[in-house]
């Protein structure tokens, strides 16, 4: 991701060093007073500003797919706060300490990336990443990023989304159908999950073995159109991946 990391403070931006020098496309960007301080820190890698910190959010959210943020929590909330789109378009953000011993997701902990990114970041400082997503707390699945890192792309509205991340998370039954895909997939979620399927998702070779009204929803990862009749049966309890061709 192309990363923005923002200091404001000598000591910050000595973590800020750290950070930038780990990740492949990343930026410090620290107040022009600072502007040696940078220049030790990351040679070459930084970009001063003049002004207040508020006025760079603008451009940070037009042009980086992450922010990391070396300030206080409290300080970042209300510097994004007046900025702040939709889930799809946000960027992710992440605040880490000046002791570089949290690294905490703050905006698009999953669509945007912020909650891997703060797992990135916590191994490479020895710091705990403070996960509040229920899916990534637990250990459980994320349904909007189920095969992301393999291509695969899914099928649902908003509300099926919710519908189903929320009987997830609250360990209502619900069927996870797989006809095609790499058989992997779990071991390649996001954030990495070790441990077994969680016990309230239960597994199906094809969609016409399930009896759909015994579960709250249906994860069906396919590459066939919707079976006849079933259309009616799973509205607004079915999200639908597409590994594709190279699956």
């Amino acid at each position: 991701m192309k990363t923005a990391v923002v200091a404001i403070t000598r000591h910050g931006i000595t973590m800020a060093g750290r950070i930038v020098s780990v990740l492949h496309d990343a930026t410090l960007f620290a107040p022009e007073k600072f502007r040696g301080e940078a220049q030790a820190a990351v040679p070459g890698r930084f970009a001063c500003y003049q002004g207040k910190t508020g006025e760079q959010i603008p451009a940070l959210f037009a042009n980086f797919d992450a922010i990391v943020a070396i300030v206080s929590l409290g300080a970042v909330v209300r510097l994004i706060a007046p900025h702040l789109g939709s889930k799809e378009s946000d960027p992710a953000v992440v605040v880490v300490d000046e002791a570089g011993k949290f690294a905490i997701p703050i905006l698009s902990g999953h669509l945007g990336g912020a909650n891997a990114l703060a797992g990135q970041l916590a191994r490479t400082l020895g710091a705990i990443p403070v996960l509040t997503t229920a899916s990534d707390s637990r250990q459980t699945l994320a349904v909007d990023l189920l095969g992301r890192e393999l291509g695969w792309v899914f099928e649902a509205s908003h509300d099926e989304l919710v519908h189903l991340a929320a009987a997830v998370v609250n360990d209502e039954p619900v069927a996870l159908v797989q006809e095609a895909g790499e058989a992997d997939w779990w071991t390649h979620h996001a954030n990495g999950r070790s441990g077994p399927l969680p016990a309230n998702l239960h597994c199906f070779e094809r969609l016409e073995d399930v009896d759909v009204d015994n579960y709250a929803g249906v994860l069906w990862i396919s590459e066939r159109p919707m079976p006849a009749g079933y259309a009616a049966r799973l509205a607004g309890k079915c999200v639908v991946y597409r590994p594709g061709k190279s699956s």
